[in-house]
C-alpha cells in the first residue's frame, strides 16, 4: 500500500506522521491545497494532547481543556469549522494560589503570574508591602537589565527585576500549572514570546506584561471578523482564556470530519518504523506497507521526531529536545454540595514549597465552566488535579514540594493523593464516599519543554528543514506550548513548505 502509486509523479502527495492537533493542522493546510495527503497516527485515537475520557457518564477533556486568547488563532479555527458559537469564556471568578502560608487569590492581570502592576490588591496580599516595594523597583531598573543576554530563564528575568517573592509566591505556581516546570530550566523566550522585546520598548517587565494583556486581542493581522470580535471581547473582559461548550475535544471531532470531507487519508495504530529520502520524495515505512509521498510532515514529540529524520539528516542528531516531564491528570466527579460556592474560584495554582499537597494545580471544572455546571447540575462536581513536573536543577522531592520529580505512582496512590489534596486546597473534605466516578490520564513527556537555549535549536531545525525544500517538522516543542502557539505556527510552516 502507498501514498502514491510507484511510478507516479509525486508532487502533488504528502504524508503526515502523527495525528495529534500539529498533524491534523498540517493535513488540513496540504488538503486546502489540493495535495493528496496521508495521516499516520501510531495510536487509536487522535488529537493527541486534546482528547476526552468518560467518567461518571460524562464525556471530559482528558487534556487541554481551554486555549489561550493572546491571538485569534484558536478562535479563527474553531470558526471555520463551524464551532464560533461554542466558544465560551469561564466563569469570571479566577484562580487562586496555594502558597506555604495559605491560600490567595490569584491576580487576574498578569502573564506567567508576572503582574502588570505591584500594587494591585490582589498581588499586595500575595506579596505583602516589602514584596510589592521591590517588584515596584522593576519600574526604575535599565531596560538592558535581563534582556541583553542571547538567552534567559523564567526565574532569572523575574528574580533580577521583580524579585524572588514574586518569582515564588506568584511565577512558580502559574509555571508549574501550565508548563509542569520550574521558571529556572525555562526559556522565556520560548514560554512568554515577545516579553524582553517589551521590557525594551515600554521600559518595565510590568510594563511590558501590561502592555501584552492590552494588546493580545488586538495585535492579529487581518480582518476584523466574528472570531477576532469575539477574542477581543474576551479578553476585554479579563479572560486570558477561552474553551468551547462541549470540551475542547470537540475542536478534533470537527478537524476529523472537515479532514474526511476533504478527502484525506487517516490510518489510526498505524506507527511510522522508518523514514528515508528518495529520489523523488520520501518514504515511511509502517508494519503494514509503506507510503511514498513528494512532502513529508513529522508532527510528533521531539525526541521521536529526531529518531525519525537523523539517519537521513544527521545534523538533526545534535539537536534533540530535552524530553518534557510526565504528568498525571486525576479526575474526580464528587456529589458534594459544599462545593456550590466555588471556595477557590476556578481552581488552585500550588507553590512548589506549599507543604502537605502534591499536586501542581487543581482545576474546578464545574467552577471554571457553566456549560459543564448545566450538564452535571447542583451539587455535582468535577475537579481535576494534575501531578509532575521537571524540577530545578540539583532539587530533590524531599526539597520542593508540588510534586517535583516525584516517582511514578499507581492509580490507586494517585487517586488516594487527589483526595487528601483536593481537601487541602479546597478546604472541603473529600472523601472516597463522595466520588461518583475518577479516572487517570497519564501523559509521558507529551509538554514541549523549552529549556533555556531552546530558541536556538528551533531556529537550527527550521534551518536544515528549510534546505530540504519537501521536509516540515511541526509540533508543540517548536512552535512553543499551548494551542494558540501550535495553531498558528503549523499552518504557517507547512505553507512555507508548498510555496
Amino acid at each position: 500500500m502507498d501514498a502514491a502509486p510507484a511510478g507516479t509523479d509525486l508532487e502533488g502527495t504528502a504524508v503526515v506522521i502523527g495525528g495529534g492537533i500539529s498533524g491534523l493542522l498540517a493535513a488540513r493546510e496540504f488538503a486546502r491545497a489540493g495535495v493528496r495527503t496521508t495521516v499516520l497516527e501510531a495510536s487509536e485515537a487522535w488529537g493527541g494532547c486534546v482528547g476526552n475520557h468518560a467518567v461518571a457518564g460524562l464525556t471530559l477533556d482528558s487534556g487541554a481543556e481551554s486555549f489561550a486568547t493572546r491571538t485569534a488563532a484558536v478562535a479563527d479555527l474553531a470558526a471555520e469549522l463551524g464551532l464560533a458559537g461554542e466558544i465560551v469564556a469561564p466563569n469570571p471568578g479566577g484562580a487562586w494560589v496555594q502558597l506555604p502560608d495559605g491560600p490567595r487569590e490569584l491576580p487576574k492581570t498578569g502573564v506567567l503570574g508576572i503582574p502588570a502592576s505591584p500594587w494591585d490588591p490582589e498581588v499586595r496580599r500575595s506579596l505583602g508591602l516589602l514584596g510589592s516595594l521591590r517588584a515596584s523597583i522593576d519600574a526604575v531598573l535599565p531596560a538592558s537589565l535581563g534582556t541583553g543576554a542571547e538567552a534567559t530563564s523564567v526565574s532569572a528575568l523575574v528574580r533580577r527585576r521583580m524579585g524572588s517573592r514574586v518569582l515564588d509566591r506568584l511565577v512558580a505556581p502559574v509555571v508549574g500549572g501550565v508548563h509542569s516546570a520550574d521558571p529556572s530550566v525555562l526559556d522565556v523566550d520560548m514560554v512568554a514570546p515577545g516579553l524582553r522585546a517589551g521590557i525594551r520598548q515600554h521600559g518595565s517587565l510590568a510594563a511590558a506584561v501590561a502592555a501584552q494583556r492590552r494588546g493580545a486581542a488586538g495585535a492579529t493581522a487581518g480582518p476584523a471578523g466574528p472570531a477576532k470580535a469575539q477574542s477581543a471581547g474576551l479578553q476585554k473582559a479579563g479572560s486570558a482564556v477561552a474553551g468551547l461548550r462541549g470540551g475542547m475535544h470537540t475542536l478534533v471531532a470537527a478537524l476529523l470530519a472537515d479532514l474526511r470531507q476533504r478527502g484525506v487519508t487517516l490510518l489510526n495504530g498505524t506507527p511510522a518504523r522508518s523514514v528515508q529520502r528518495t529520489a523523488d520524495g520520501w518514504r515511511v515505512a509502517t508494519d503494514q506497507a509503506t507510503f511514498d509521498a513528494g512532502r513529508l510532515v513529522v508532527a510528533v514529540e521531539g525526541p521521536a521526531a529526531v529518531g525519525l529524520l537523523e539517519e537521513t539528516l544527521p545534523e538533526l542528531a545534535g539537536l534533540r529536545s530535552d524530553a518534557g516531564p510526565d504528568v498525571s491528570l486525576v479526575t474526580l466527579v464528587v456529589d458534594l454540595p459544599a462545593l456550590d460556592t466555588a471556595p477557590r474560584g476556578t481552581g488552585v495554582l500550588v507553590a512548589p514549597q506549599s507543604p502537605g499537597v502534591q499536586a501542581k494545580a487543581l482545576t474546578h471544572a464545574t467552577a471554571k465552566w457553566a456549560w459543564l455546571a448545566e450538564r452535571t447540575g447542583p451539587g455535582r462536581h468535577v475537579l481535576r488535579l494534575s501531578y509532575g513536573r521537571a524540577a530545578a536543577p540539583g532539587a530533590t522531592p524531599e526539597s520542593g514540594g508540588g510534586g517535583a520529580a516525584a516517582a511514578p505512582r499507581s492509580e490507586e496512590e494517585l487517586f488516594r493523593a487527589a483526595l487528601a489534596d483536593a481537601s487541602a486546597l479546597l478546604g472541603v473534605s473529600v472523601s472516597a464516599a463522595d466520588v461518583a466516578g475518577w479516572d487517570v490520564v497519564r501523559w509521558a513527556g507529551a509538554l514541549p519543554f523549552a529549556s533555556l537555549g531552546h530558541r536556538q535549536r528551533v531556529a537550527a531545525v527550521r534551518s536544515i528543514c528549510a534546505a530540504d525544500g519537501t521536509l516540515a517538522v511541526v509540533g508543540g516543542w517548536l512552535s512553543g506550548n499551548g494551542l494558540a502557539a501550535i495553531v498558528a505556527d503549523t499552518p504557517r510552516q507547512v505553507r512555507t513548505l508548498l510555496s
